[in-house]
């Protein structure tokens, strides 16, 4: 593992993404590390990633990850949870990297809507733009819609309008609400 100490989920991030490109895993950088590829950098301890696959293989996902050295624990989703499954890594300096195994309603295109990313002499692949809002929208936490906002003012050339309302209403109309209070400027 890349790691050394603390405050280095970064570089444990990179693990996983090796380990899931080995196993033909697609995934998606999301949260905090999204949010800085999309104009604004937050502070955050642990490193996010939706992964393209069921819940049943990220069971047989953590027996690798448990393999290659790293800590693992499986989290399923109860019926009213929109996440299916989780897989947490860690590492023994407490780092930490969360893999998502589904989000109910999430648009099945987003892999295609991807962006590649060099970092540290990596590619990483990482949520677009207009479903990263619609995601932070879905989660509708105060940071999250915060995060949304950010990314929609801050954005760095053209964001698609109605891409990103499509996207955000499958995520049910609470999440489009959010949006258009997102969108308005202030």
């Amino acid at each position: 593992m890349r790691t050394a100490r603390s405050g280095q989920s970064a570089l444990l991030l990179l693990d996983a993404v090796d380990a899931l490109q080995q196993q033909g895993v697609d995934y998606l950088v999301i949260g905090a590390f999204a949010l800085a590829v999309h104009g604004v950098v937050r502070a955050s301890t642990d490193a996010d990633a939706l992964l393209s696959i069921v819940p049943a293989r990220l069971a047989q996902l953590a027996g690798v990850f448990e393999n290659a050295g790293f800590g693992t624990t499986l989290r399923h989703g109860d019926v009213e949870d929109p996440i299916a499954a989780m897989l947490v890594l860690s590492d023994g300096f407490a780092n930490q990297v969360d893999l998502l195994g589904g989000l109910r309603g999430l648009d099945p295109k987003v892999f295609s809507r991807g962006i590649a990313v060099p970092f540290l002499g990596a590619t990483l692949r990482v949520v677009g733009r207009e479903d990263f809002i619609a995601m932070k929208c879905f989660a509708g936490r105060a940071q999250d819609i915060l995060d949304a906002r950010s990314a929609y003012h801050g954005a760095d050339g053209p964001i698609e309008l109605d891409l990103l309302r499509t996207v955000t209403r499958r995520f049910g109309r609470e999440a489009a609400d959010r949006l258009e209070t997102v969108i308005q400027r202030i």
